[in-house]
């Protein structure tokens, strides 16, 4: 089904079509190579059995190709104009597949459920500049979501899979780890994209992973690995000292949690993070209120 996929030309002509000026506000850059969409799409795995959310589908480049394997497509799509144009535009290219796939004209960080079918896996182009905070909205709300891959930049692919102890490894890698096992799986050049960007993109391989076990929730993790993070040069005696009242209070958390005081963010995996807010449970009356609850 090759003459399904864009061309260059094709993406030209239905920018022009929608009076379409690419910005880098929203992190529009459109594949227009048959082959890299070929290729996202085997790397993600997705079968005929699989209901695949697409976040961001553009003017429809690997909507096209998610549609040929894939037992049905939600595409989220915060631009008007393109939301309306995706369908159309899959009725003209891939006549036999438009009536699995279904467009919700929205900002993918507002969208926390969706029609059945559920999904099973995310593919994505994701822009640039809100590509972590979209995937884990996404994980967040959408359990029954297994697998993924998503393309975004490249130094941000490279956080996403750090594993402590890496320069890179961060917030995102650490709260994609509660959800997630991640690695990288491929580069995309920009000569693969209209506009061109200035920088390379990754390929990432999600597979979703046992949830941690801990009484903590999500919300408290999540604020003991920020508060790590906002400073990772210091000691987590110090880091998490404004979580937890003083840097003596998180001293005390820290040692119950098992976790020495002295060692810094990024060396630790989620489930020490986990154990942190877990252990900070039993210091209520001496952290300061704000310090322990989560949010």
């Amino acid at each position: 089904m090759a003459e399904a996929l864009l061309d260059p030309r094709t993406i030209r002509e239905l920018a022009d079509e929608l009076d379409l000026h690419p910005t880098k506000q929203r992190g529009q850059n459109f594949v227009h190579d048959a082959n890299t969409v070929r290729r996202i799409v085997a790397a993600s795995g997705v079968g005929s059995a699989d209901v695949v959310l697409e976040i961001g589908p553009g003017l429809g480049s690997l909507t096209l190709g998610l549609l040929e394997v894939a037992s049905a497509v939600v595409a989220v799509e915060i631009e008007d104009s393109l939301a309306a144009r995706l369908p159309v535009t899959v009725e003209v290219r891939l006549p036999a597949r438009a009536a699995a796939l279904k467009v919700i004209n929205a900002d993918a960080l507002r969208v926390n459920d969706l029609p059945d079918p559920q999904p099973t896996a995310v593919v994505a182009n994701l822009p640039y500049n809100v590509s972590v905070p979209v995937l884990l909205h996404v994980l967040a709300n959408f359990a029954s979501i297994r697998t993924g891959l998503v393309m975004v930049q490249s130094e941000v692919a490279d956080r996403l899979v750090a594993g402590p102890g890496s320069k890179v490894y961060g917030v995102p890698s650490a709260k994609l780890a509660w959800y997630c096992s991640a690695r990288r799986v491929g580069s995309v050049p920009p000569t693969v994209f209209w506009p061109v960007p200035n920088v390379d993109s990754g390929l990432v391989s999600l597979t979703r992973r046992e949830p941690v076990e801990t009484t903590a929730t999500r919300a408290e993790v999540f604020a003991v690995v920020d508060a790590a993070f906002a400073q990772r040069r210091k000691m987590l005696r110090a880091a998490l000292a404004g979580r937890f009242g003083s840097s003596a209070a998180a001293s005390e958390v820290l040692e119950a949690a098992g976790i020495d005081p002295q060692a810094r963010g990024e060396v630790l995996q989620i489930e020490d993070f986990a154990r942190i807010a877990e252990a900070a449970h039993r210091f209520t009356e001496v952290a300061s209120p704000h310090g322990i609850t989560g949010d």
